[in-house]
């Protein structure tokens, strides 16, 4: 071990426990920085000092990540471990702009943002600072997160990254995007679906590189590919639209005589090292070049998971809480990648000058992107008691929208013409190779249709994180097969440090229209999901009543940043029961009366005033047929739409000064009792009633009720769905005539 002195060693170093002595040839080949002061990237991938310098970056990422790690006794080591080549290349190339699918390989993200630099922006300025606040509030979190200075994106759930890189590609077509993938994700097949269709959409977009590190397993146990050998894994690529596939096996390089498919190369001599390292990084370069040049390109490094670290294999993906650095394991992991100081300070000056300087100080999303500015939205406004479909004149604004700004993209699986949204199509096209008039299709495009949410929602999400607007466009029952990737960019944006247009998705087809489809198509229950995410701070479940507060209700979540609006309306006629400028008040407000009985329909008195708090649209057909029936029986009636929830809910019932671009507004008790009291109040919802609890947690009325949605059934009509819900006018009046009977009697 090398006897470094203090003098000596960096002060980003700090902490950093074990030291090495100076590999052979290292005053020839690391005297100085290869990438020089005023230089962005090295100058030619097949340079001695080049490859040199890179296995020497690919180590010390290894040797951070695992003390990161062994710091805690927590944390994922072993998959990133085996990215470790493929990552220093890509940034001694100057390609940092580079985002992952693997949450697990955070702490080897977190080890190259201290080592360029860029944690300094958050007080994180040496690796004890690095190890303090690693897993910890207001520090560098298990999985990655946008928010982490020099990040690009979140990664967490398996199956995201790709889409971030996508969006970014088709942002800046002058930048590679990489985005890391792990094997153990490969089970996930909408990973190369969605860049497949990407690339059927966009052919002229190549400048996005998956790289897969490609280690053998998963979590737990072998991945579901670590039995294909790499002629099959080359054509499971190329049999996706990859033009380009480019495979760096370390066992090609091996002299440790090890056995098995994956090899560890951390074990081989350092010439053989230096070999393999040669090979990652010609690759690299290759493919980048690939890619930019308008070839669908990936890149694959296989080597075993767990190389260089404290073991290897599944058992190497996790660390517990014996896994600590006093430990013989951990402590035989880092002496056998400790580097000597002069080291240390190399990789600092070529990682903090790769790509043009820090991370966070250089990739995309550390700026605002700048987009075009929308003109006043032209809205119809239709008369009170017509019918009009909110779909359709939520539509005619999406065309406005995208007619505005040419890098706006719509994005749906089941098709706009399903959703009573055909004039979007008529106005934007649909993205398609097949050129057809009759169904909107052009090349050029701004609506992208895969038949997959996981596409939609990811394209769309990943272009609002990186700061373009867009709308995710599906059914209601089908949402949820995109929307995690929405809460997770929901909460990216809820801790970005910069603006960006809000995430925003229209859900059509409610349950309530989908008799005849029967229940696959009957899934409100995801209005739970989203009555649950309005306590996050930034995400706004949107009810718009009509035809005329979806227009605003539109207008709200497109001029919005940082949150997550969602648009809940139905494809049917349906009555107008607001004018514009009363949908504004609703909208801005949470809620507004839309009718309210009259003494000169009571000439016999009030027996008692019924209040009706109601989301949703065509759920308001019971409704009205109820309050007939109550003003027959003498009972005051007041109707109201509860349109924005969260601005019902209490101000410390949401986290809303936690989050970026914070939302303190919220109806007062006097306004609220203004709306709600009542001598008994009905919440009535055509979806589950979570997005009515802020009314039921503060009303004051003595006698509550809820109608809601129960279970899916094939029925005729939405009037038979409603029934067999116990959504109807007969059961409303039964539970005000049973209370107010009740308390006559007491």
């Amino acid at each position: 071990m090398s006897n470094n002195t203090n003098s000596t060693i960096p002060a980003f170093c700090q902490g950093i426990q074990h030291y090495g002595d100076k590999w052979p040839d290292f005053d020839t080949y690391a005297a100085q920085a290869v990438i020089g002061e005023g230089q962005s990237a090295i100058q030619n991938s097949t340079d001695d000092s080049a490859v040199y310098q890179t296995l020497l970056a690919a180590d010390a990422l290894r040797y951070l990540t695992l003390q990161l790690t062994g710091s805690k006794g927590s944390g994922h080591p072993g998959g990133f471990a085996s990215s470790a080549e493929a990552h220093a290349a890509l940034m001694m190339l100057g390609h940092t702009n580079i985002v992952t699918e693997v949450g697990h390989h955070a702490p080897g993200f977190y080890s190259s943002m201290l080592l360029d630099s860029s944690l300094e922006e958050m007080g994180i300025n040496n690796v004890d600072d690095m190890m303090q606040r690693f897993r910890e509030k207001h520090g560098l979190l298990g999985h990655l997160s946008g928010a982490i200075p020099g990040l690009l994106a979140p990664a967490g759930p398996l199956g995201q990254g790709q889409h971030f890189a996508m969006a970014g590609a088709y942002l800046h077509r002058d930048k590679l995007f990489p985005v890391t993938i792990g094997d153990g994700g490969m089970g996930e097949p909408y990973v190369l679906n969605s860049m497949m269709h990407f690339h059927t959409a966009y052919p002229e977009i190549t400048n996005f590189l998956p790289v897969l590190i490609w280690n053998g397993y998963s979590q737990e146990h072998h991945s579901m590919v670590s039995l294909h050998d790499n002629e099959q894994m080359t054509n499971y690529w190329k049999g996706h639209g990859f033009e380009e596939v480019v495979l760096v096996d370390a066992r090609d390089f091996d002299d440790s005589n090890q056995t098995g498919a994956y090899v560890d190369s951390s074990r081989f001599s350092l010439k053989q090292r230096l070999a393999f390292t040669r090979a990652v990084l010609a690759g690299i370069d290759s493919a980048a070049q690939s890619a930019m040049n308008g070839k669908l390109t990936a890149f694959i490094i296989k080597q075993l998971k767990g190389t260089g670290v404290h073991t290897v294999g599944a058992k190497s993906h996790n660390l517990y809480p014996a896994d600590t650095l006093d430990q013989p394991h951990i402590i035989d992991g880092l002496t056998r990648r400790a580097l000597p100081a002069e080291a240390w300070q190399l990789v600092r000056d070529n990682l903090s000058r790769a790509g043009g300087g820090p991370a966070a100080k250089t990739v995309i999303t550390e700026g605002e992107l700048e987009f075009t500015p929308l003109p006043k939205l032209e809205m119809t406004e239709f008369d009170k008691n017509d019918k009009a479909v909110p779909s359709t004149a939520m539509g005619a604004l999406v065309a406005q929208v995208g007619l505005s700004d040419p890098d706006y993209v719509v994005t749906n699986a089941d098709g706009n013409e399903a959703s009573a949204m055909k004039n979007i199509n008529d106005a934007l096209k649909i993205r398609h190779p097949s050129q057809d008039p009759l169904y909107n299709q052009e090349p050029n495009g701004q609506v992208y249709e895969p038949l997959n949410e996981d596409a939609c929602a990811g394209f769309a999400a990943g272009l609002a994180l990186f700061g373009s607007r867009s709308i995710w466009l599906s059914y209601e029952s089908f949402a949820i097969n995109g929307w995690p990737i929405m809460q997770t960019v929901a909460q990216a944006m809820a801790e970005l440090r910069r603006k960006t247009p809000s995430l925003v998705s229209m859900f059509t087809a409610g349950a309530l229209e989908q008799g005849r489809n029967g229940w696959t198509h009957q899934r409100p229950e995801i209005e739970n999901y989203f009555a649950a995410m309005m306590r996050n701070g930034n995400s706004y479940p949107l009810f718009p009543c009509d035809a005329n507060s979806i227009q605003v209700a539109y207008e709200y979540a497109t001029a919005s940043y940082n949150k997550n609006m969602v648009i809940i309306a139905s494809k049917s006629p349906l009555p107008v029961y607001m004018t514009l400028e009363e949908s504004r008040h609703a909208i801005e407000n949470g809620a507004a009366v839309i009718y309210e009985s009259t003494h000169a329909q009571l000439k016999s008195g009030s027996k008692g005033t019924v209040v009706f708090a109601v989301t949703g649209d065509m759920i308001f057909l019971p409704v009205f047929e109820a309050r007939d029936k109550l003003e027959q029986e003498g009972y005051k009636v007041r109707i109201v739409a509860v349109v924005n929830p969260r601005r019902l809910c209490r101000p410390a019932d949401i986290a809303w000064d936690t989050v970026s671009e914070p939302d303190n507004k919220f109806m007062d008790d006097d306004h609220f009792n203004a709306l709600f009291d009542g001598d008994a109040l009905l919440a009535v919802s055509g979806g589950p009633s979570a997005s009515l609890e802020p009314v039921l947690i503060r009303t004051r009325a003595p006698r509550r009720d809820t109608f809601c949605w129960k279970r899916g059934e094939t029925t005729a009509s939405p009037a038979e769905i409603m029934d067999f819900n116990g959504i109807t006018a007969d059961l409303m009046l039964a539970s005000i005539q049973g209370f107010f009977s009740h308390k006559k009697a007491a």
